[in-house]
Formats: C-alpha cells, structure tokens, sequence
C-alpha cells in the first residue's frame, strides 16, 4: 500500500514544490498518468504485490521509458523555449505527462529492487 500511495504523494510533492501557482493543473497531469497502469489489465493475475512491472507490462517495458525519457527532455526544452507564452501550452503539458511517466517508472523500479 506504501508504494501504491507514493504514486500520488510523490506527484503532489513535486507540484507543490516546483510549480507552486499551478499546482493543482500540474499534479492533475502527472496523476493522469496513473492510466499507465491499465496495462495491468492484460496480465494473470492483474496484482501481484511480487511481481516486477518493469519490463513486464506493456507500458513499463524499456522501449516505452526511453520515450518517455525523450519525450521529457523535448517537452522540457520546447516548453523553455517558450515561456514567454502562457505556462500551459501543449509542451508544458507534454513536459508534466512525461515527468509524471518516469516518477511512475522510477517508483515501480525502486519496487523491483526490493
């Protein structure tokens, strides 16, 4: 349950802390991103506390985390590129989606290890 409840204080940390005048906008984004655990759904049995998701589901194989690597590093640099503009543009978007898919990935790796 520990690690189930990471997944939401970890993503409110990081918003409160970094994007402190949108907060709300930015956890709403990175706890959309749970949905990437719907991949659970096509595995027998669909928990198991033992079993490490990296690398075993669909969305939390290794190819789909380097994208979401690249994808976070594009976002990050458009959406610099772009302050000047309103802080919610598609970038910034994409930039809290990708952040909220590795702090995701990251906490189900740390599970793996354990």
């Amino acid at each position: 349950m520990v690690h189930i409840a990471l997944h939401f204080i970890i993503p409110l940390v990081v918003a409160g802390v970094f994007y402190r005048k949108l907060w709300r906008s930015a956890f709403t984004i990175m706890i959309a991103t749970m949905a990437v655990d719907l991949d659970h759904l096509f595995a027998d049995p669909i928990y198991d506390p033992e079993r490490c998701s990296i690398g075993f589901h669909p969305f939390h194989a290794e190819p789909l985390i380097a994208t979401y690597v690249v994808a976070f590093v594009v976002s990050l640099l458009m959406h610099r590129r772009m302050r000047d503009e309103k802080p919610r543009n598609v970038w910034w978007v994409i930039y809290l989606a990708s952040l909220g898919l590795l702090i995701h990935m990251a906490l189900d790796w740390i599970d793996c290890l354990v």
